[in-house]
């Protein structure tokens, strides 16, 4: 069993921070060895492609930048129990650092491994509350909460609603009951009248991801004369969903995310068409204005010209970040070191939107913001805030036989 390290004099002992940029270098520095755990197959396997396109990229892009890192890349199989034998593996093989997991039990059970061993684990996505409320020393989550998803998606559901002058009732809510949509669930029930949304929530409505269809469901949505959908799903079931919201003639002036993976996916407007136009997803997207996030999406161009470069690509590449900037700041590669000095941790030049990336007594970056992405031409587009957006909003969406 590795070492237990208290967090707090973690950071009581920290050396000053050293803030990352690109100007700086290390020469003849060993790779810093990092796990990288991924569902690269089963139900969530379109998302762990894409944030394994992000580490793919990744390894080029921290070179040129004096960070380099070695990378070992495992598949959870959307399985609990498969995640957490592949930590063992991956660490048994000499990973100093881990990455992942993307879903949120996944990450739950990596973490517990990573505590027993003494081995960092850098979380690249998953929001579920309680991965930074069991007290774990070596947990580190450059992603937000569902509380902090789900305020901020909320609330730019308001901003919408202004900055277009659309008008509802009623919405109906549509969640995967997986633990991410179950955490997102909870706490939209719990902020959302805090909030003060421009309508109802008329019906919630829980499924199960691996159905078949939704017909059910959607049938429920349409009678409860629901003007908006607000959906917490994954790629497969957002699909599923619009195509029985098209094949049901349920015309919903909105469908909105207020913050989850799907309907921003490249599967998702391949397999759709126009039907996939106009959503919207609130939710972290990477900084088009950051340098960065330009220097990383031109050699993601190059390395994957068909493929889109959006959130699970932007933290998958931040975590690596993250973990190459301890190393660098550490002087060595040794999971001890890196531990100790990621807490000092103080990243002003990243790739998603927000502040430096920063990490509290509980291992959680809050310097993460989020914006409102709306499909466009099969494409997502950042319409809010002002000050980060492409384009404007356009509400309400377009009946499916007029687009």
């Amino acid at each position: 069993m590795g070492p237990k390290i208290s967090r707090r004099s973690v950071m009581a002992g920290a050396a000053a921070v050293t803030v990352f940029a690109p100007a700086l270098r290390l020469s003849a520095a060993a790779p810093l060895k990092i796990g990288v755990l991924l569902p690269l197959s089963g139900a969530l396997a379109r998302e762990g492609q894409s944030c394994k396109r992000g580490a793919d990229v990744s390894t080029g892009v921290l070179a040129q930048l004096g960070l380099p890192v070695e990378l070992a890349i495992a598949d959870t199989e959307t399985n609990i129990d498969t995640a957490r034998t592949r930590a063992e593996k991956l660490i048994a093989d000499g990973a100093q650092v881990l990455v992942g997991a993307f879903d949120s039990a996944h990450t739950m059970a990596v973490a517990g491994v990573c505590e027993q061993r003494g081995v960092p684990l850098i979380i690249n996505i998953a929001a579920a509350p309680n991965i930074t409320e069991q007290g774990f020393h070596t947990v580190f989550r450059n992603f937000p909460t569902a509380a902090r998803l789900t305020t901020d998606g909320l609330s730019l559901i308001k901003d919408l609603f202004q900055a277009t002058g659309m008008k509802a009732e009623k919405a109906a809510f549509l969640h995967n009951n997986d633990t991410f949509g179950q955490a997102m669930a909870g706490a939209i029930d719990k902020l959302a009248p805090a909030i003060g949304l421009p309508f109802t929530i008329a019906e919630t409505i829980g499924y199960d991801g691996a159905a078949r269809d939704y017909a059910v469901e959607i049938g429920r949505a349409k009678a409860s004369g629901a003007d908006v959908v607000m959906m917490v799903s994954h790629g497969e079931d957002a699909i599923k969903l619009i195509r029985e919201m098209v094949k049901q003639r349920f015309e919903p002036k909105a469908i909105i995310s207020p913050g989850s993976p799907g309907m921003y996916e490249s599967q998702f407007y391949k397999t759709l068409g126009k039907y996939g136009d106009y959503a919207i997803t609130n939710l972290p997207w990477v900084n088009p204005r950051s340098t960065l996030s330009k220097t990383l999406l031109a050699a993601f161009s190059k390395q994957f010209p068909d493929a889109l470069f959006e959130m699970n690509v932007g933290f998958t590449f931040e975590a690596i970040l993250v973990a190459a900037d301890a190393a660098k700041r550490a002087g060595s590669t040794a999971s001890k070191a890196v531990l100790e000095a990621l807490p000092a941790a103080n990243l002003a030049e990243h790739v998603m939107i927000g502040g430096p990336i920063a990490f509290d007594a509980k291992g959680q970056n809050n310097n993460i913001h989020s914006a409102a992405v709306q499909n466009r031409e099969s494409k997502p587009v950042v319409v809010l805030p002002a000050d980060s957006a492409e384009t404007t909003p356009v509400l309400p969406a377009p009946g499916w036989q007029s687009r």
